[in-house]
């Protein structure tokens, strides 16, 4: 699917609609303004009764109005963008085939399965409300992540509002979770409670919060608490530091962010919606999807009664969650019943096709892709 021809398209109907709006909104004004003289010449007679005066400057208005031409100037403009209208309705036609179903594999779904996932996408997006009526009119029960989505973005609205207190709370609470992912947003957190203390409270204050909740990061991070100290010289001139790059507000942005992947990590949830990602995924392969059917039938071959494409589906890095190593024998994918096995001579294949080809293990067997011959003892399990 050309995107890229589809939005210049749009961008080439978008210019001409401007154009067309800027050119009957002048227009407009010509007849406006010719009417208003004529309305001031009116207002300006001495006799308002004299007709003779009337008709000369109706006559003239009306031989002023046919030489501007507004209805021409503006069907002219206007025939450009329906034109354009027409080209552009054509090119969704062609690019954007209104039938996907021949794309469509009927597959079991768990209904439930599916509605969680569906309700879960409301809550991560911090829609409750849609949530809960969509549970409701699926008669579901409630899902559990629902209460901890809402305790997120209870502490994501205390930030908007510079309100840290209930995201230390939760950092302290899960520390060791945070130390095992190797974040240190816990400090974070509390650099941005101390120059918040520095700004608008006093020095001491500022020097208290950092003995009580700064020295324990101190043996880790000694450079970042030597520059928060050097900060205290400049209470009440911070922005005029060395050190203002503190007060930028980009470090609240990128720390609610930072604190939702970690949240969702603590939860064992992706930090991007899972329902997000499939239609994003769908929508990526789905042109693929429909060649494919329409190959397959004009070939007469059953779509729906294949167990795996012929074709790859290349979705970009974006969707490269992690390694899977596909048999050049089988075209079976890895799995940890049949892991991939590396070879003497440096070729892997899966364990399933080695045991095949050495006569479940009894027999050495040469490589499918060189002379060198090799027994299953003699290859080793590889780990992605």
């Amino acid at each position: 699917m050309e995107l890229g021809s589809i939005r210049d398209a749009f961008d080439r109907v978008a210019k001409k609609q401007k154009l067309c709006s800027s050119k009957t909104q002048e227009v407009i004004d010509q007849v406006g303004q010719e009417i208003e003289q004529a309305l001031a010449k009116l207002q300006a007679l001495h006799d308002p009764s004299s007709l003779h005066d009337l008709k000369t400057i109706l006559t003239e208005l009306n031989g002023k109005l046919k030489e501007v031409g507004p209805i021409n100037q503006i069907e002219g403009s206007q025939k450009e963008l329906n034109v354009g209208l027409s080209k552009y309705a054509k090119l969704l036609e062609k690019f954007f085939n209104p039938d996907i179903s021949k794309a469509y594999r009927n597959v079991d779904f768990d209904t439930q399965t599916i509605n969680q996932i569906i309700a879960c996408h409301f809550y991560r997006q911090g829609l409750f409300d849609l949530g809960d009526c969509f549970m409701n009119e699926a008669m579901e029960p409630e899902v559990t992540l629902k209460s901890p989505f809402m305790e997120m973005y209870q502490i994501l609205e205390a930030m908007r509002s510079r309100n840290l207190e209930p995201a230390l709370k939760w950092a302290a609470n899960n520390r060791d979770h945070l130390v095992q992912n190797g974040s240190i947003l816990e400090l974070k957190l509390h650099r941005l409670q101390f120059v918040e203390i520095l700004q608008n409270g006093s020095r001491g204050d500022a020097l208290h919060y950092a003995r009580t909740y700064l020295s324990p990061f101190a043996s880790v991070h000694m450079a970042e608490i030597q520059k928060l100290m050097a900060c205290l010289l400049w209470a009440g001139r911070l922005d005029s530091s060395p050190y203002a790059e503190f007060l930028s507000p980009t470090h609240w942005e990128k720390l609610a962010e930072e604190l939702t992947q970690q949240f969702c990590s603590v939860l064992g949830q992706s930090y991007d919606s899972p329902l997000a990602v499939v239609i994003e995924a769908g929508f990526q392969g789905l042109p693929t999807l429909l060649k494919l059917a329409n190959v397959m039938a004009a070939k007469k071959q059953e779509w729906l009664a294949m167990k795996q494409l012929p074709v790859p589906l290349d979705l970009g890095r974006d969707f490269q969650f992690h390694s899977i190593f596909v048999c050049p024998v089988s075209r079976d994918q890895g799995s940890e019943e049949n892991p991939p096995m590396l070879m003497p001579c440096g070729h892997v294949l899966c364990k399933l096709s080695i045991v095949k080809l050495s006569k479940s293990s009894t027999r050495t067997f040469k490589c499918p892709y060189c002379p060198t011959e090799a027994t299953v003892a003699l290859c080793r399990q590889l780990h992605f």
